[in-house]
């Protein structure tokens, strides 16, 4: 019945369509999700998701992220947990905590953070989180 001829975009691997904030749109509050994010506007607040975080140029996340990759060009204050890769390019600012496996920083990032780093620290940092959350000890693993 359609005659557009136009393929839907590609879905991500979690099997949901990317969520976005777009530029000159703030919010506050505490997003959770499976798919991807990409923040291009303002983010007071916590964003969970099982997929990637991408943070545009003119974005800013000031909470806390806990994500599996995250792609950052604008400006995160907070605390960011990444299990996997954090790539920061050139027009990044980054203050606060930071606990990643893998990180990869272009020339001209700012990157003023406490910062652990690897496998083992990326999902320390998730374990110990959870552990508190339910007035647990961590356990090492």
């Amino acid at each position: 019945m359609f005659s557009d001829n136009k393929k839907p975009r590609p879905m991500n691997e979690f099997g949901g369509q990317p969520n976005r904030i777009e530029k000159n749109t703030k919010i506050k509050g505490e997003i959770t999700s499976e798919a991807d994010f990409r923040i291009d506007g303002k983010l007071e607040g916590n964003v969970t998701t099982s997929g990637k975080v991408v943070i545009g140029k003119d974005g800013y996340i000031n909470g806390k992220v806990e994500c599996v990759n995250a792609d950052i060009e604008g400006r995160f204050n907070g605390e960011l947990i990444v299990k996997d890769l954090l790539s920061l390019k050139s027009s990044a600012t980054i203050e606060g905590t930071v606990s990643v496996a893998k990180l990869a920083v272009e020339p001209g990032a700012t990157f003023n953070a406490a910062c652990t780093m690897g496998k083992a620290a990326a999902s320390a940092s998730a374990t110990k989180m959870q552990s508190t959350a339910k007035n647990e000890p961590a356990k090492a693993s």
